[in-house]
């Protein structure tokens, strides 16, 4: 533990915001999971296009990613039409 208070607080905060993203990432993995599933219908998969974006911007994944997740679920929903 650091003993510089502003070190002290930048461990707290950190492992804050550790936990905030974890819970963050988990449900837009679950979101993703959902809309890959088998007889996803187009609202499942608009849905975590919309997390997507929101996560990439706050930051919790790369753009790139964020790209990628959408090119792969839109691909999807235009499969199954």
């Amino acid at each position: 533990m650091p003993n510089i208070k502003s070190a002290k607080k930048r461990v707290l905060t950190s492992r804050a915001r550790t936990e905030a993203n974890k819970g963050a990432r988990s449900a837009l993995r679950t979101e993703i999971k959902k809309a890959r599933a088998e007889g996803a219908d187009a609202a499942v998969i608009k849905s975590a296009v919309i997390s997507v974006d929101k996560a990439a911007g706050k930051g919790l994944i790369h753009k790139n990613k964020a790209a990628r997740l959408k090119s792969q679920l839109a691909k999807k929903a235009n499969a199954t039409d």
